[in-house]
């Protein structure tokens, strides 16, 4: 499996594998802005001559200032479940001021929604049914064994009805907020996993397409030496024939000079035949590019057939390392399902270049079709060849890439099998194939 497949597969599979969860940073600011704000109501309240158990309320509030404190003066490294038990304090923290500030009366009871909500955004499934469970037992404990509020001219109990219909608010909205804090975040992650992977495969296309090109440079350089090697190695041979013709010996290393010189030759001919004037092509045919994006698998045992609007009028296009690895992808995943072949076909008009990519096999599930360039989507394992070894990344990446480049990715099933249609503007793709070759480095 390709690098940037490996690490989008530990991160989205493996959430402790990941930095902190939440940086002890953030946990400590929250929790002092918490407190500063429940200080603030205690005192306003008692500026109001709202009686409640004020000291025991401020009580609380600096045992949570003391654990603030010490989480301060002693650092280390957060986790999944030590953020899920300090979030748990949290909750235990805050009911209990509810449960002293009137129940459910009180208008703050509403801030036990905060570290459900924090843990579905930041930590793992485990983690965050904890606490959400948490929160459902401890606000109907505060709800259950609260303390009225009192005031000298006002009546604040709240009906026991509206009481009632305050919890069942609060509980709705912690199984709202947490799947619905959960889902985004997921999506979140998994989407900045995908980006992580498409930056690391584009980076090893782009860094392989340089390094062919430095070998056709190093092939062009080369061919000079080589041959002078040749030269003067023919030229020994025969000269220590004549000299000294009872060693033979020294004539067969002459000769076997000759032999290796004009292997160097072969092979430096054959790594530098792609790119022998220029240092790195940057436009090509469009049957080129085609062909370069379907190479590494023709030899899959499908048949990968590529077919042009026009040969000869056939437009020069970009030679993006984006553009080919989306269309690898593409076509790898027609290959991966097709049953016995994929045709890559290719019409241009004067405004647009389109691609379709069509395989003949059992197409795309139609009720995945709008999940397709997802990432890390559930696919059909069964329909896979036996030498399938993807992961959910392919579209994703092919899509972010083509679309990188100007075209547009609509995939749907055709009259057999899957297919592809990539449209790109033709200002957008064309290259002008008229511009000179660019200077082959200096190689000493």
């Amino acid at each position: 499996m390709p690098q940037g497949l490996q690490l989008a597969a530990t991160l989205s599979t493996d959430p402790g594998r990941r930095a902190e969860p939440i940086r002890r940073r953030t946990l400590v600011l929250l929790r002092w802005i918490a407190l500063g704000g429940q200080l603030f109501a205690i005192i306003i309240a008692r500026m109001m001559e709202v009686e409640f158990a004020t000291v025991p309320a401020l009580l609380v509030v600096a045992i949570a200032a003391a654990l603030n404190l010490w989480m301060t003066a002693m650092p280390s490294r957060v986790t999944q479940t030590s953020a899920a038990w300090q979030l748990v304090f949290d909750l235990l923290q805050i009911s209990v001021l509810v449960a002293l500030t009137g129940g459910l009366s009180n208008p703050f009871a509403l801030l036990v929604l905060a570290p459900v909500t924090i843990a579905a955004t930041a930590l793992g499934d485990r983690q965050t049914i904890l606490v959400g469970l948490a929160t459902i037992i401890m606000i109907s404990a505060a709800a259950w064994f609260a303390a009225p509020l009192q005031h000298p001219t006002l009546d604040l109990a709240m009906p026991p009805i509206l009481q009632g219909a305050h919890l069942v608010a609060i509980l709705i909205g912690v199984v709202f907020f947490a799947v619905y804090a959960r889902r985004v975040s997921t999506e979140l992650a998994t989407t900045s996993d995908a980006l992580s992977a498409t930056q690391i495969a584009l980076a090893r296309e782009q860094k392989l397409q340089h390094l062919g090109g430095v070998v056709a440079a190093a092939a062009h350089e080369m061919g000079t030496p080589l041959a002078t090697i040749k030269l003067i190695a023919s030229e020994l041979r025969d000269e220590l024939q004549e000299a000294l013709p009872y060693r033979t010996d020294l004539a067969e290393d002459a000769a076997t000079l000759t032999q290796s010189a004009d292997r160097c030759r072969d092979i430096m001919r054959s790594m530098g035949r792609a790119g022998k004037d220029d240092l790195k092509l940057h436009a090509a045919p469009l049957r080129t590019v085609l062909e370069e994006a379907a190479e590494p698998h023709t030899n899959r045992g499908i048949g990968v057939e590529i077919l042009l609007l026009d040969e000869i009028a056939q437009p020069t296009i970009r030679r993006d390392p984006g553009v080919i690895h989306g269309l690898r992808n593409i076509i790898q995943n027609g290959v991966d399902f097709a049953h016995s072949k994929v045709i890559v076909s290719a019409s241009w008009t004067e405004t647009e270049l389109r691609i379709a990519i069509t395989d003949n096999g059992p197409g795309y599930p139609q009720a995945m079709l709008s999940q397709l360039s997802d990432p890390f989507p559930i696919t059909r394992r069964s329909d896979r060849r036996p030498s399938y070894d993807g992961m959910g990344l392919g579209l994703f990446i092919a899509r972010a890439l083509l679309e990188g480049s100007g075209a547009r990715l609509i995939l749907t099933n055709g009259a057999e099998g899957a297919k592809a249609d990539i449209v790109w503007p033709l200002a957008r793709i064309i290259a002008d194939d008229r511009q000179p070759l660019s200077a082959n480095p200096y190689i000493s």
